[in-house]
């Protein structure tokens, strides 16, 4: 029993480091906006969601709603901090559509939390506080960690796999695998229905990356459509550019839920 405990411990504090990884992913693209003073063709809408996430994981993982998951709560709490910076940035240099946009998502994002919130301590208790956050969390950890799916599509259309950095798939499917550990241990199925969901989706990235690593051949065909100014080409380099996106997203951290 002891030793169990120990095991649930130490891959509790390994999802930890995983997700911060993923969650830290982003500052790349972020950097680029601050350089450019701009945010292009980026999308706003995976860091809200991505921050609705971890608040509700990190909700979760409070002993007053569920027990043993306090690193759950603490590696969401940081990811919610990271991803509200991610979405100040993000809003300080869009353009007025795109802030207006994202400023009604972060509305939703708030009143969601604070609708699930309230309504766990103020109408229920015991085991059904902890299922109602514990599938509200779910909810959205699976919808984190489907974003990469459109990489997935696009690295099999193109057969390269530019766009899918392979870190990021690693972290991928090491925070998830991590996390689905900590909850079969832990045997909370709110967290490791949900991981292993997301170490299934890091593993067939890793198996494409793989297989099309070495594949040099559609990158002579996407030069010679930039150089000819195809719209073909251009099709694919929008397409990879929305698809690196996805996996960024992915790159945030499981929430515990999904950690979780």
């Amino acid at each position: 029993m002891a030793s169990v405990s120990i095991l649930h411990t130490l891959f509790g504090i390994f999802g930890n480091a995983a997700g911060l990884f993923l969650f830290l992913a982003p500052t790349i693209t972020f950097q680029r906006i601050i350089n450019n003073s701009s945010t292009e063709q980026f999308s706003g809408v995976p860091y809200p969601m991505t921050l609705l996430n971890c608040l509700l994981s990190g909700w979760y993982g409070l002993p007053f709603v569920s027990e043993n998951n306090a690193l759950v709560t603490v590696i969401n709490g940081v990811g919610a901090l990271i991803e509200g910076l991610y979405v100040m940035v993000f809003v300080m240099y869009a353009p007025k559509k795109e802030k207006r946009f994202v400023g009604w998502l972060v509305v939703f994002v708030f009143l969601t939390f604070a609708t699930v919130a309230l309504v766990s301590v103020l109408v229920l208790a015991g085991d059904m506080r902890r299922c109602f956050c514990g599938f509200a969390a779910a909810v959205f950890s699976v919808i984190m960690y489907a974003s990469p799916l459109s990489i997935v599509r696009t690295v099999i259309r193109t057969k390269s796999v530019e766009f899918m950095p392979f870190f990021l798939s690693l972290m991928v499917f090491l925070c998830g695998t991590s996390w689905f550990i900590f909850g079969l241990l832990g045997n909370d199925p709110f967290l490791y229905v949900c991981n292993g969901f997301g170490s299934l989706l890091g593993a067939l990235q890793l198996i494409l990356y793989a297989i099309y690593k070495d594949n040099a051949g559609n990158k002579d065909e996407k030069q010679a459509a930039e150089e000819g100014g195809s719209a073909k080409g251009t099709g694919v380099v929008d397409e990879n550019k929305q698809a690196e996106e996805g996996n960024l997203m992915a790159a945030v951290p499981p929430s515990e839920n999904d950690k979780v």
